[in-house]
């Protein structure tokens, strides 16, 4: 995800983390100057919905102007080694998982006791 709040603020005529936090109190949202400080200078680990809805609101954009998805990212093939007995040859560059035992067909199972 690309993390647009620089760009967002720009279009809305916002040069500055303060000028940001003045827009976010003007709808009830207030953080510290030096959270918009970190939502401003780089990508959040983890934004609560609640702020993302309200920051939506002061910005007057949507959460797909904040957050933007990176297709390349998203392309990424994803290695499939497969299941492989511990101890049998396997690829040395992929995990080695163990195979569960089945059960030998001995009927069903008895009840516990009541």
């Amino acid at each position: 995800m690309k993390w647009n709040l620089r760009m967002v603020a720009a279009q809305r005529d916002l040069w500055r983390p303060s000028e940001v936090l003045a827009a976010f109190q003007q709808v009830g949202f207030n953080p510290s100057l030096s959270k918009v400080a970190a939502l401003w200078s780089g990508q959040p680990v983890t934004v609560r919905l609640d702020d993302l809805d309200l920051m939506c609101t002061a910005l007057g954009c949507t959460v797909g102007d904040l957050l933007q998805a990176e297709p390349a990212a998203a392309a990424r093939p994803v290695e499939n080694f497969g299941q492989a007995a511990v101890g049998a040859d396997h690829d040395p560059a992929g995990p080695v998982r163990p195979v569960p035992r089945s059960r030998p067909a001995r009927g069903p199972r008895s009840l516990p006791p009541s």
